[in-house]
């Protein structure tokens, strides 16, 4: 008896696990463009994370809406988006501020990430081809370039796609997802390490010595690298600090923030 095939099923099609991590693709509704609101939190979230708002800075929703010509609504729903996510403050009588960064989020920030992209790492020796390890080497010389130029944004923003596109050839793109969500006030803590003489130097030279493993094919020294790599910013948390104590939550003793 042949048997009736349902008429949503195609063949050979394959269902989403149901605990699979959502695509990048779903940031906004599937298909739909952006709603005002959630325009208005990607571009005060972004401005947040750059520091080109700073820690402990006045938020104005009417000069936001003023800017985006927008009403305070959609403002508003961003404000408060972002105050849940611990990047904005919001203080009764006293006014909307940028949050300052709590000092003891960081340590465990670095070591989830160290872990995910220490795997990341390991998975893209396994699998890279030689074609994508000639993307890997493109980034390392577009970030010489940004260094080469002073340019911290855009050394930021080549450094997001070097380790993203690490995930990708690992096979693991659900992990820099992951990584994402974790490293967000690492994100706005590594923007002030870059200023530092040499900084982007160093991590340059970390990234080609990742990328060095992962061409040679060797998984467990691609893990070891990455982990080398992303330890090194721990390593300068009491000194940004020290230098921008305005900018932090003095929740924790940095001393002993060093070797966690």
């Amino acid at each position: 008896m042949t048997k009736t095939m349902d008429r949503h099923q195609l063949p050979n099609s394959r269902k989403r696990a149901k605990n699979a991590a959502p695509t990048s693709q779903a940031r906004f509704r599937s298909g739909a463009a952006p709603t005002l609101a959630e325009s208005e939190y990607e571009k005060l979230r972004d401005r947040i994370i750059s520091m080109e708002l700073l820690p402990g800075v006045a938020i104005s929703e009417t000069e936001l809406a003023a800017q985006s010509g927008v009403s305070r609504t959609p403002v508003r729903e961003a404000v408060l988006r972002l105050a849940r996510e611990d990047l904005v403050e919001v203080a009764p009588k006293s006014g909307t501020f940028v949050a300052r960064i709590p000092v003891s989020v960081l340590p465990e920030a670095l070591i989830a990430r160290r872990a995910l992209e220490g795997v990341t790492a390991g998975a893209a020796a396994q699998y890279a081809s030689r074609s994508q390890v000639l993307e890997l080497y493109a980034l390392l010389e577009r970030q010489k370039e940004f260094a080469d130029q002073g340019n911290f944004d855009g050394f930021h923003v080549s450094d997001e796609a070097f380790h993203q596109k690490i995930a990708e050839i690992g096979r693991l793109p659900g992990l820099w997802i992951m990584v994402q969500q974790v490293k967000i006030q690492i994100d706005r803590f590594r923007r002030l390490t870059l200023p530092e003489p040499g900084r982007m130097s160093m991590a340059l030279a970390e990234h080609i010595d990742v990328v060095s493993a992962i061409e040679s094919k060797e998984p467990e020294s691609a893990r070891q690298n990455m982990e080398i790599h992303l330890n090194g910013l721990q390593l300068h948390i009491k000194n940004v600090v020290d230098a921008h104590p305005d900018f932090f939550i003095h929740d924790a003793d940095l001393n002993d923030l060093v070797n966690v």
